[in-house]
């Protein structure tokens, strides 16, 4: 088959790719079209929002990937809808069979944090489109590149006492970026995914306080966390911003999202595509090897 990746540069596509290029051709996209390149790899630079660019890089295409989002925009959730309604359509004008999305795990309450809401919006709209999409729903991707990741090993690393939200201690169930790869790569395609939405998650539900323990255990440090019930999420991201990489912008919206709990409800994905997921010490430690 011929696959286009959307996002290709990105934390998840930049893995995505060579791994669909085993058995596919794949054409990789992203706003610059850096990236692997190779006789089964084609690199196109594109802009998701314009539909002459998304033309041309859809051209042809069995199963596109959408793997793009505007995080760290203040308008992220508006960028993300115009960008997802111009895929639809474009997909629907090259004859796609059908559409990959990687969304974000959570139920569908009403309260869900601005990101995670979006990202709800983002499948729906995928949705109202002609071309069938499978959505894949993943908490914390574990794995070098993963704000979410990074920023845990950030404050690990930066803080012996940490003064953390209450919302520290919401379960999550965190999954090691070799299963999500392998979760994608498995759906290009299988009859049994066309149109259906499937959570993905690790083998363990733990606490971002938990996740926080684990990682400074893996480090050889032992941290002290003190939970208050007054930080707001704009002054989390503002902390979060002095003592990690993560920019306030971004910041923010990952420190609202650790209000909604991110676990599977549904885990019909194990019976379609089978295989022994790992662990969280497993791929903390493997992603803080190659960090």
């Amino acid at each position: 088959m011929k696959v286009a990746v959307l996002g290709a540069t990105g934390f998840i596509g930049r893995t995505l790719v060579p791994e669909l290029a085993r058995e596919h051709h794949v054409v990789a996209v992203s706003r610059t079209g850096a990236g692997l390149e190779n006789d089964r790899v084609k690199s196109v630079s594109g802009d998701v929002t314009d539909h002459t660019a998304m033309h041309r890089a859809l051209a042809g295409v069995d199963v596109v990937y959408y793997l793009v989002h505007s995080l760290g925009a203040s308008d992220f959730s508006e960028r993300d809808e115009r960008a997802a309604a111009t895929v639809a359509d474009e997909a629907e004008r090259a004859g796609v069979s059908q559409i990959v999305y990687l969304g974000g795990l959570g139920d569908d309450r009403s309260n869900l944090s601005p990101h995670l809401r979006s990202r709800a919006e983002t499948a729906t709209t995928l949705e109202h489109g002609a071309v069938p999409v499978t959505t894949l729903r993943a908490a914390m991707v574990v794995g070098r590149g993963s704000a979410g990741f990074e920023t845990i090993v950030a404050l690990v690393d930066r803080l012996p006492v940490m003064i953390a939200p209450k919302w520290v201690s919401m379960p999550t169930q965190p999954i090691a970026l070799t299963d999500v790869i392998a979760y994608l790569a498995g759906v290009a395609g299988h009859d049994g995914a066309i149109g259906e939405t499937f959570d993905l998650g690790g083998p363990d539900v733990l606490t971002y306080r938990e996740m926080i323990e684990r990682i400074a255990a893996l480090r050889g440090r032992r941290r002290a966390i003190v939970e208050v019930p007054i930080l707001s999420p704009r002054l989390s991201s503002y902390w979060l911003h002095l003592v990690t990489p993560v920019r306030a912008g971004v910041a923010r919206p990952l420190v609202e999202g650790l209000r909604n709990p991110t676990v599977v409800r549904d885990d019909r994905i194990r019976q379609l595509l089978p295989r022994a997921l790992t662990s969280f010490d497993a791929a903390a430690s493997a992603a803080l090897d190659q960090m």
